[in-house]
């Protein structure tokens, strides 16, 4: 069984993990990648940092991370993202299948693209891509609620007609003759604004509890196969 390797971010991730509550101030050079498990215990007994608590550090990147939250639109979610590093790289078949569970999950067909050893599975605002690092993939997904931007920007331009045309004509005396026309105008504005932010939250936690999913049994499935 090959052992697994960390590259650059992950070693400066485990080392600044570990060294949390150590006696040691020297964190070892962050440059290293390629180091497998043993190799960076070797360096933390060196400049005095526990090897098991390289260990513990070490297992937390192998558990999947949850989905994050990434843009947000007057403080809701807009955008949902979620990035693994797993240990090994996928074969083509495997990424095949996955692209089939991605279809299947989401309800979409999308399309595949491929350059050089880069892997890209895309849907409108919906994507899944696959690339290499120095220890295997990295696959990251992530998703945008397009529609919302143009509502929400739909509803705050009429709202804000609203606001300005209710000044000036109250500033001529002329409120009462265009009453109906503002009425409309500001109901226009709402429902736009409701139907862009509406569900927003929903949505978010839904696709967040897909990405989860596929990443956890991916993960596994990673690590059951060497």
């Amino acid at each position: 069984m090959t052992e697994r390797q960390y590259d650059e971010n992950e070693v400066a991730a485990i080392f600044r993990t570990a060294a949390e509550g150590s006696e040691s101030r020297t964190l070892p050079d962050r440059s290293a990648g390629g180091l497998t498990l043993r190799d960076l215990q070797s360096i933390a007994r060196e400049v005095g940092i526990s090897p098991d608590a390289v260990a513990r550090a070490a297992r937390s990147l192998d558990r999947p991370q949850k989905a994050i939250v990434s843009r947000t639109l007057l403080g809701l979610p807009i955008a949902v993202e979620h990035t693994v590093t797993l240990g090994r790289r996928l074969s083509d078949a495997e990424w095949e299948l996955l692209v089939v569970e991605l279809r299947e999950v989401f309800g979409a067909r999308g399309a595949m693209r491929a350059d050089g050893s880069l892997r890209e599975w895309s849907n409108g605002n919906l994507h899944a891509l696959l690339e290499p690092t120095p220890a295997g993939h990295r696959l990251r997904l992530g998703t945008v609620k397009g529609s919302a931007r143009g509502s929400v920007a739909a509803g705050s331009v009429a709202v804000g007609m609203f606001v300005v045309l209710s000044a000036l004509s109250a500033m001529n005396g002329t409120l009462s003759a265009i009453a109906p026309g503002l009425a409309g105008l500001a109901t226009m504005g709402a429902a736009f604004l409701a139907n862009g932010t509406v569900g927003l939250k929903r949505w978010a936690r839904l696709r967040g509890q897909q990405m989860d999913g596929i990443v956890e049994r991916l993960t596994q499935a990673t690590r059951d196969v060497k």
